[in-house]
């Protein structure tokens, strides 16, 4: 059992934490890691695929693909933080990962997720344009726009998760350094601390409400607004190829929020959760969304799936 190698009262910044990997589990290790370099691997061939398929193909320039892009991107980041690092635990026994590197860690996983989070708000808006004011599609949405859209995404990450950083830093630890985790994550590094961290935790409450959980609301209005127009269609197959156009985004919101809020409850609320539940549930939440987003895109977007299927057939 590997335990921390510092048990005085002085409070100090570690040098190093240490990650177990899945309590209780370690014994699986070997089996977790060839599963999860297996999604890890399906994850950067399904999202450099979309990347290629789109940058290549200047008929795919438009206003939907250009945000599909953005978020092949995010999620390629998104799992490629975390990934590389679990993949030594589970099969070097490499537990151990500097201080500054842990924050840094945990800096671009919650960065990351609120982009991601932005870039699917963002489609949502794309979806209610193309859909209620299909005449001003390519004005409103312009490629300026969409970039401006995209900086605005970033942007908005960075400043509501550097704070993060700071709350870390203003923590003493007096000699736990033991995550019991396989990546750095706000809460998991906090609860190390020898001092109070409320501030810790209404800020992170703070922030899931009102970035996060403001985007839910904000996406569920464009979809009820969209669901309005659609309704008011002449005919069935109008509204059916109008819902069409809607369903993949509507499977990617699903893959990313459902997987991404149950192990943000309970890691709060949720003390009865066993400890590998919760960190085989949050593992999956930051890879889930990158390995299935490739494919409900492929499957269900129809330029996409021929472009594809011609590159792959030699038919280009």
């Amino acid at each position: 059992m590997l335990s921390a190698s510092i048990s005085n009262d002085t409070a100090f910044h570690p040098s190093t934490f240490i990650l177990l990997g899945i309590p209780g589990m370690q014994d699986q290790h070997l089996w977790a890691a060839i599963r999860f370099c297996s999604m890890y691997i399906l994850a950067l061939v399904g999202n450099g695929t979309i990347l290629y398929t789109i940058v290549k193909e200047r008929a795919l320039h438009e206003p939907m693909y250009l945000f599909l892009c953005l978020l092949s991107l995010t999620d390629l980041v998104l799992c490629s933080t975390t990934l590389p690092k679990m993949l030594t635990i589970f099969w070097f026994k490499s537990h151990k990962i500097s201080y500054h590197g842990c924050l840094t860690q945990m800096f671009f996983v919650h960065t990351v997720f609120a982009t991601e989070s932005a870039v699917l708000l963002a489609m949502a808006l794309d979806r209610y344009v193309a859909i209620c004011r299909p005449l001003h599609y390519t004005s409103i949405l312009s490629a300026m726009v969409i970039g401006k859209i995209g900086l605005a995404c970033v942007i908005r990450g960075l400043l509501f998760v550097f704070p993060f950083v700071i709350l870390i830093e203003r923590l003493p630890f007096c000699g736990h350094h033991v995550i019991p985790h396989t990546y750095c994550e706000h809460m998991g590094i906090a609860r190390l601390s020898c001092a109070s961290i409320k501030p810790n935790t209404i800020y992170g409450l703070t922030v899931a409400l009102s970035v996060t959980g403001m985007d839910v609301v904000l996406i569920a209005t464009s979809y009820g607004l969209i669901l309005r127009a659609m309704l008011h269609l002449p005919s069935k197959d109008a509204q059916f190829r109008a819902f069409s156009t809607c369903g993949a985004h509507i499977c990617v919101i699903l893959v990313f929020y459902v997987p991404a809020f149950f192990p943000f409850f309970t890691h709060r609320f949720g003390h009865r959760v066993p400890p590998h539940v919760h960190i085989v549930l949050t593992n999956l939440y930051l890879l889930l969304p990158p390995v299935l987003n490739p494919l409900v895109y492929g499957v269900n977007t129809r330029q996409i799936r021929l472009r594809i299927l011609d590159f792959f057939t030699g038919r280009r």
